[in-house]
């Protein structure tokens, strides 16, 4: 079992910047892909941004603003969130799977077996 914990959401002006905490417990954080997902109100959960667990590579729905890393000595993922937007405005999500290949990444819900309980990130002058 990996046990996950998002954190870093908040209230942010258009334009603005958030960092994303996702902490794993359980079993061994860098054996486990990572991605992020978020759900706004009234809509399906969208895939946001995916990392392999080397952290050699990484996957985004849209590129430029955000930017997904992780820390395997701290068994913690990151989504550095820049520029953005009130359509950014969702409950985001991380999502751990395990896999074999240091270079695999996931980039749908259903292929993700754990995932945390969600972080608020509001967007809104």
């Amino acid at each position: 079992q990996v046990q996950l914990v998002e954190s870093g959401g908040g209230l942010v002006q258009p334009g603005g910047s958030l960092r994303l905490s996702c902490a794993a417990s359980g079993r061994t954080f860098s054996r486990y892909a990572m991605g992020w997902f978020r759900q706004a109100p009234g809509k399906e959960r969208e895939f946001v941004a995916a990392i392999s667990w080397s952290g050699s590579n990484t996957r985004y729905a849209n590129s430029g603003r955000f930017v997904v890393s992780r820390d395997n000595s701290k068994n913690t993922a990151y989504l550095q969130m820049n520029s953005l937007k009130p359509e950014d405005t969702a409950v985001y999500y991380c999502a751990a799977v395990g896999v074999v290949d240091a270079s695999t990444v996931r980039t749908t819900g259903y292929e993700y077996d754990y995932w945390g309980q969600g972080t608020q990130v509001t967007v809104s002058s």
